[in-house]
């Protein structure tokens, strides 16, 4: 079992998740929050998923608890601090100085399916023009002059070829477009 930190005291709100797979070895358990850790293989991971959780819950002052059995499955519970008090409205964005696009083309390279349809049902919605794949290999349009680009927004841990390596293969290639990863 690893347990974050030491709760303080008061009322939580707790969010667990159990899963019934091979569950982890403690060695594996000892290192699920360090960032870059995986037990994937190259290309199929970032390790940053639970580091990510982790710096998220401790920045609300929360706490994290994990158990995991070899054999029996993992449960993660997430303990975040209950507010307290009035509910703050939510802010929201002035139509005229919301984002909008006027047609630029974006390249979105994610091996995760919902993630890539959300990204381009979110740019036609702001005025852009999306170009998807779901492999850094099959992201052709990086090397191809003739293609305009605009914006290439990448998953940093890609099958293939990662974030990072079209990014640079996109600088060779002469593409003078923001990168985002």
């Amino acid at each position: 079992m690893v347990n974050s930190d030491h709760a303080e005291a008061g009322d939580y709100v707790a969010i667990t998740v159990t899963d019934t797979s091979l569950g982890m070895p403690p060695d594996v358990l000892q290192k699920v929050f360090d960032p870059f850790y995986t037990t994937k293989p190259l290309g199929e991971g970032s390790g940053l998923g639970l580091s990510m959780i982790y710096g998220f819950i401790q920045q609300s002052r929360g706490h994290v608890v994990i158990d995991s059995k070899e054999g029996r499955g993992t449960t993660i519970q997430l303990f975040l601090p209950r507010h307290q008090g009035p509910v703050e409205p939510t802010a929201t964005i002035d139509e005229a100085f919301a984002p909008a696009g006027a047609g630029e083309i974006v390249l979105v390279i994610e091996d995760g399916a919902a993630v890539r349809l959300l990204v381009m049902q979110v740019l036609e919605e702001l005025g852009y023009r999306g170009v998807e794949t779901a492999d850094g290999r099959q992201a052709v349009p990086i090397r191809e002059p003739s293609m305009h680009i605009d914006l290439l927004i990448s998953d940093v841990g890609l099958p293939g070829l990662n974030g990072r390596q079209l990014a640079e293969i996109a600088a060779r290639a002469g593409r003078n477009f923001r990168s985002c990863s």
